[in-house]
Order: structure tokens, then sequence, then C-alpha cells
């Protein structure tokens, strides 16, 4: 098989690769079109491994990519700076790939080194070596780069793990109940004189910064459908929450209180840097 062709049948694990270290369908496609020049202009005689040579050009495209957003202060990429085109187009690759909503908000977080040699390693299982090679540094430094992204992505859950779980659970059907317009659903979810709070920058002119009563909370979900389905569980400084983040950028943080197993209270705020993070059991 020729080289370009070989690149054709690995081009989908590309996209896969390349879309988790930019963060940006577009992006991505850029580099692996970037990478499609470059092999033909290779001579194949001194491929020795194409597969891995692929890896390595698209890997240091997506690295030079994600060090020019950090040169430019753009790191993270956050829902509020993007077009909303990107938005569109990042969410239906994310739907599509079924890419992990949540990783995406953090990996965005992390320095290009930590990043490329996480989405590298761990998600996709390139030796350290290769990985090193790609950076630029060693294999044992590249090694404390993925320990470091893992450290950063998840943490120990809080105190009780038992009534973590629970609280999860609750915001896992509270969110889907949300997603499905079940009214009833959320209705029982919800302490009858539940308190929801919202920042006035995230709502339309006009919205309530503070709605009281389940009913009531329950009825408004249906006016914030789109986000509700960009929503998904976290931990947030520690303890379950969840984040939105249409296309996997974030846009805003959801806290809850939970009593006796129901939600008595919800909070929506800006997203904030450095609060979000994995459940280990995730």
């Amino acid at each position: 098989m020729e080289l370009v062709d070989q690149f054709e049948a690995a081009r989908p694990r590309l996209m896969s690769l390349a879309y988790r270290i930019v963060g940006s369908q577009h992006d991505a496609e850029d580099a692996v079109q970037t990478a499609w020049t470059r092999v033909q202009a290779a001579d194949p005689a001194e491929v020795i491994n194409p597969e891995g040579w692929f890896t390595t050009v698209t890997a240091r495209l997506c690295l030079d990519l994600l060090r020019r957003r950090e040169r430019r202060g753009e790191l993270p990429l956050l829902a509020d700076d993007l077009p909303s085109e990107q938005l569109s187009a990042d969410e239906a690759y994310l739907r599509r790939e079924e890419v992990s909503r949540a990783l995406l908000v953090i990996l965005a977080e992390l320095s290009p080194g930590q990043r490329v040699a996480y989405v590298l390693h761990d998600l996709f299982a390139v030796p350290f070596a290769q990985v090193a090679a790609v950076l630029g540094t060693s294999a044992v430094a590249a090694k404390k780069l993925a320990s470091r992204a893992r450290g950063r992505i998840r943490q120990a859950p809080p105190d009780e793990p038992g009534r973590s779980a629970e609280h999860v659970e609750i915001i896992e059907a509270f969110l889907a109940a949300a997603r499905g317009g079940d009214l009833t659903r959320l209705v029982s979810l919800l302490a009858p004189d539940a308190v929801r709070t919202a920042d006035r920058r995230l709502l339309p002119p006009g919205g309530q910064t503070t709605v009281h009563g389940a009913a009531a909370i329950a009825d408004e979900t249906r006016a914030f459908a789109d986000r509700i389905a960009a929503a998904v569980p976290v931990l947030v400084a520690g303890h379950p929450g969840a984040v939105i983040a249409p296309g996997g950028h974030a846009y805003a943080l959801i806290r809850f209180r939970i009593d006796a197993g129901l939600v008595t209270r919800v909070e929506i705020t800006p997203y904030r840097p450095g609060t979000t993070f994995l459940d280990v059991a995730a």
C-alpha cells in the first residue's frame, strides 16, 4: 500500500487525535490536511513506521497551534470567545464522535505540553518515547507532563463518598429530566421551596436572576433546552455539579445543594478556570 493510501486509512484516527488536542473541529481538520501535504512530499523509503510517523507529524502541528494560542493568551478557548458557527461545528463533531464534553473542558486548561502528552499516551496509547519526540524532550519529562495532566484532570471525591455518589445520581437524573422535558420528574427531584439563582450575564434580557419553587424552576428549563443539552456532571470545586460546555467549550458552572435526597438550590455562574475536575469514578 502506498504512503498516501496508508494516510487515508489513518485519517479518521488522526482527526480524532487532533480534535482532542486542539479542541476545535476546524483546527483539527487543518492540522490533518497539513500533515497530508507533508506525506505527499515525503520519500516513502525514509518512512519506516508510517502510522507512527503520521501521528508524530499531526501531533507536532497541533502542538505548534496550542503554543501559538498560549502566546496570544487564548488558553482556554471559552464558549463566549468563539463564533456561533464554530460552536455548532464542534458540537456536531463532539456528538458524532462521542467525545467527552467534560474532558475537553479540562484539557483546554492544560499547558500545551501536558495536553499533548496526556492525549497521546493516555487516550491513544502512544509510547512515551514517541511522545517525547513530538514534544522535543526526554521520555522522563514526557511522563511527568502526562502525570501532571492526570492530576489536574481528576481529583479525589469529597470526604463522604456515599453521599457524593448519591448526589451524582440525583444531578444526572435532574439533567436527564431537563433534557427530556420531563417536568413531572424534575419537580419530584426538587424540594418544594427550592431556589434557582443565576448570574445576570448568563440570562436573556428580562430573565430572572432568582426563581422560587420546584414547579417554577422546572417550567423554566424549557427556555434553556439548548444549554441543558450541553451540560454534563463534573466535580465543581470538589463537589458534584455540572458544566455547560457547547462544543466542549466551557460556558457556565452549575452548583447544586442537595438535602434529604432533593435539590434545594441551583446556582448558575460563569465558568471559572481551575474549578472543574472529573470524578475519579468517571
